[in-house]
């Protein structure tokens, strides 16, 4: 795939590639992969924090923390599904919310913290909520692609030595993926800022340096966070994107859902339990990069038995954060 944006380079390029491989490695050694000093990738971090929308943030991982998780989507009154959309990005339990279908859908993923969670939401509010005329519910059951596997790689920005030089060491023994309460304060932090450095972490922890480091190292190679990189796709040059709702074959099911996963438009691709069996996010440059992504690479997979494509207007939330409109 080729990256083209009027105002990011190559190095930038490279750089949000590097801070997708180890978005905590130190800007030292990301300069040394990279050829440049650790003083110019400091500057060019900030400039894409400005200019891009550029954040590291840590993300709890509920698919290997075996936790529930759900899309949402809510059919609205029109001229409701903004106000509805912003009342769901105040929730700490929703991670991804988007406008779609010429802004009468909310496109809402949540992940409850427990059945009760579950409960309140889609058996409480949301029913009682009178401009809500209609909600779809997928429960998300297999991760495809998405989560630590960022879309920036599809670039190749980088070759396979680049990439090995800036992977974390391995930790020995990790144990399983989970998150204990003591940990709460540093997943917390980390939320805030993916990378807060090890004093700050320690002041908001109250544990010693070098046992922040151990267990920040354990939950990541655990797989119960990742560091995760988040930018402007629009600014990027990508702003035209979409939710592809999948009906597949059952027998044909995860050999399709493994083929989206290595198409470059594919950003997140999962299966899901309700109405179709596969959820895919597809970011392109244009409608008619669009209609040859779903008329071409989609179009060709066998076992793929029927497609709606709901193009979003924009981005309401993202992750742990609100996207400024």
């Amino acid at each position: 795939m080729r990256w083209e944006c009027d105002m990011l380079d190559e190095l930038d390029r490279r750089l949000m590639a590097a801070l997708e491989v180890d978005a905590r490695a130190p800007f030292s050694r990301i300069g040394a992969v990279l050829g440049v000093s650790d003083q110019t990738v400091a500057r060019r971090y900030r400039r894409l924090r400005t200019e891009a929308g550029l954040r590291v943030v840590a993300v709890r991982d509920p698919e290997r923390l075996g936790e529930d998780q759900w899309m949402l989507r809510l059919r609205c009154v029109p001229d409701t599904a903004a106000t509805i959309a912003d009342a769901l990005a105040k929730r700490p339990d929703t991670k991804w919310i988007g406008l779609a279908s010429g802004g009468t859908e909310v496109i809402c993923g949540t992940r409850p913290r427990s059945p009760g969670d579950r409960d309140d939401l889609l058996l409480g509010k949301l029913p009682r909520t009178p401009s809500i005329v209609e909600i779809r519910a997928h429960q998300l059951l297999h991760r495809f692609y998405g989560g630590p596997q960022g879309w920036l790689r599809k670039f190749r920005a980088l070759d396979d030595d680049e990439i090995a030089a800036l992977r974390p060491d391995p930790v020995p023994a990790p144990g399983p993926a989970r998150i204990d309460p003591e940990d709460e304060p540093l997943v917390a932090a980390l939320e805030r800022d993916g990378r807060a450095g090890y004093p700050e972490l320690q002041r908001a922890t109250g544990r010693s340096e070098s046992a922040v480091r151990r267990r920040l190292a354990a939950l990541v190679a655990s797989g119960a966070i990742y560091i995760d990189v988040e930018y402007d796709l629009a600014g990027l040059g990508y702003g035209t994107h979409a939710a592809l709702w999948i009906t597949a074959a059952p027998a044909a099911l995860h050999a399709v859902g493994q083929a989206l996963a290595v198409h470059d438009e594919v950003a997140y691709a999962t299966a899901t339990a309700g109405p179709s069996n596969l959820l895919v996010t597809v970011v392109v440059r244009s409608t008619a990069d669009l209609y040859a992504y779903l008329s071409g690479p989609l179009g060709g997979l066998d076992g793929v038995q029927h497609v709606e494509t709901t193009p979003f207007l924009r981005r309401v939330k993202q992750l742990t954060y609100p996207v400024p409109r």
